[in-house]
C-alpha cells in the first residue's frame, strides 16, 4: 500500500465524517447515516458515542459551539484529509477487483 499516514475507517467512521461535513448532535449523525445508505446502515448510541469519542481524540472532528443543549460536532481539516484518503483507497479497490473480474471474465 502506498505510504498513507491514516488507517483505512470503518464504514460507520466513513459516514460518520460525512455528516460531519455541516455540524450535527449525535441523533442527527445517525440519522443522516440512515438516510445515505437507505436505511441499510443504522447506528447504535453506543457504536456512534465510542466512534465520536475516537475521533475526538484523533482529532478528525471538534465540539461545535451551539446554544443549544446537545453537543454538536463538525469534522476538522485533520478529518477531511482521513475522508479523502478513504476515497483513494476505496477507489483503488474497485479499479484493482474491476481489473481482475475483467481478466477472467
Amino acid at each position: 500500500m502506498s505510504g498513507s499516514a491514516v488507517a483505512p475507517l470503518t464504514e460507520a467512521v466513513y459516514y460518520i465524517l460525512l455528516s460531519l461535513y455541516s455540524p450535527l448532535h449525535g441523533y442527527g449523525i445517525m440519522q443522516n447515516v440512515k438516510k445515505l445508505t437507505d436505511g441499510r446502515l443504522e447506528l447504535g448510541a453506543g457504536t456512534l458515542y465510542g466512534a465520536i469519542n475516537a475521533l475526538l481524540s484523533k482529532g478528525f472532528i471538534e465540539e461545535y459551539p451551539s446554544d443549544t443543549p446537545k453537543k454538536q460536532y463538525v469534522i476538522t481539516d485533520l478529518g477531511k484529509n482521513a475522508v479523502q484518503a478513504e476515497i483513494v483507497r476505496l477507489q483503488e479497490l474497485i479499479k484493482n477487483g474491476q481489473q481482475i473480474l475483467k481478466e477472467n471474465d
